[in-house]
């Protein structure tokens, strides 16, 4: 027997703010994910080292090759010894705007 999804609406509404609430609750009230990033030693002194390269929203690897060839080289291979090795977020200037992102993380939750 097929069900119309519109007759589902309220199920699927349901079940996604059960979702939303059981998650807020697990990611802020009980603190599972506060110590997940580190602040980076001197942080201020880094940031305003990278600030002038005026870097674009996102994710970026350092060192990164050009191909898998690249990976071999020797200059490649001194790069990750000498390091740092890392991959960066870069996330937009300013504050942060929670509203947005828990109104995608509910949708998320429905769909």
């Amino acid at each position: 027997m097929v069900v119309p999804v519109m007759s589902l609406w309220l199920p699927i509404v349901l079940s996604g703010v059960i979702v939303f609430v059981t998650s807020s609750i697990i990611h802020m009230v009980l603190g599972y994910h506060k110590n997940d990033y580190r602040a980076l030693p001197a942080q201020d002194e880094i940031q305003e080292a990278l600030r002038k390269f005026n870097l674009p929203m996102g994710d970026f690897m350092l060192p990164r090759a050009a191909d898998m060839k690249d990976m071999s080289t020797p200059a490649f291979i001194e790069k990750l010894k000498k390091g740092p090795v890392m991959v960066v977020t870069v996330m937009p200037n300013g504050p942060w705007t929670m509203g947005a992102q828990l109104g995608q993380w509910f949708l998320y939750g429905v769909i």
